[in-house]
């Protein structure tokens, strides 16, 4: 009864006071079970110490699966400028909300999803509700939608990303196909990559394969660790049966 009355004072305000890795924002009431856990400290730190360690106020960050914002809305307070992609038209709406709910001016958020190039394709969540943090072009359904595709070469040579110093991917298993897209700028440019991957997405007899390529396209970064500091495997049990993330360095 009472988490009910909260939620109807959060929304009758407008916003839900929270932070994120102790900075304080103002944040949309829909998602306040979340904002408090992210306010805890407990959500994902390791992926903090990247945006703390990586990020600076003369280079720019890049956000692919931005969903409803909590790397977006930090990172904005650290970098030069954040370009940021949330395909689920949901989840675009709440990020954009947030981002206006704390005056923030150095976004640039785009409503379409990274693939092989211009296009539409079926997208939904694994978790069975738009807008949640599991949509992705891998999953079908009743509740999913179309999402306008576009591919990163068409992208990269619109808008300066010389400035880039880290690339943050999460897109719920789409990574498998998108990543291979990056290849070619990522050797050219060797930002640091942090990559959330979700092989339990993928048939296990397709997982192996599909976490090998991965290490394979980005074999040319000099250094590669998991979440603990370890060097980076792939091909691990546990990274074929867990959804894991690896960061990349020059």
């Amino acid at each position: 009864m009472l988490t009910r009355i909260r939620k109807m004072i959060y929304r009758a305000r407008g916003h839900v006071p929270g932070r994120l890795n102790g900075e304080p924002f103002r944040l949309d009431p829909y998602h306040s079970k979340f904002w408090r856990k992210a306010s805890s400290g407990t959500w994902e730190p390791e992926t903090f110490a990247v945006l703390d360690q990586y990020l600076s106020p003369d280079h720019d960050y890049v956000d692919i699966g931005a969903w409803i914002g909590p790397t977006v809305l930090y990172a904005a307070r650290r970098a030069r400028h954040v370009w940021c992609f949330e395909p689920d038209p949901v989840a675009l709406r709440h990020l954009l909300w947030n981002l206006e709910l704390n005056d923030i001016r150095n976004v640039s958020a785009f409503g379409v999803a990274l693939s092989d190039g211009f296009g539409l394709a079926r997208m939904a969540s694994f978790g069975g509700e738009a807008g949640d943090s599991m949509t992705s072009l891998l999953a079908d359904g009743t509740h999913g939608t179309e999402a306008l595709t576009i591919g990163w070469d068409q992208f990269a040579q619109t808008v300066d990303l010389s400035g880039v110093s880290l690339v943050k991917m999460d897109v719920e298993g789409a990574e498998f196909g998108v990543v291979p897209t990056l290849t070619d700028w990522l050797r050219a440019h060797r930002p640091a990559f942090y990559l959330s991957t979700h092989a339990p997405f993928l048939e296990e007899n397709a997982r192996a394969g599909a976490m090998t390529g991965l290490a394979r396209n980005l074999d040319f970064y000099a250094r590669a660790t998991d979440e603990t500091g370890a060097a980076a495997d792939l091909t691990a049990p546990d990274a074929l049966s867990r959804f894991r993330s690896f960061l990349y360095t020059r």
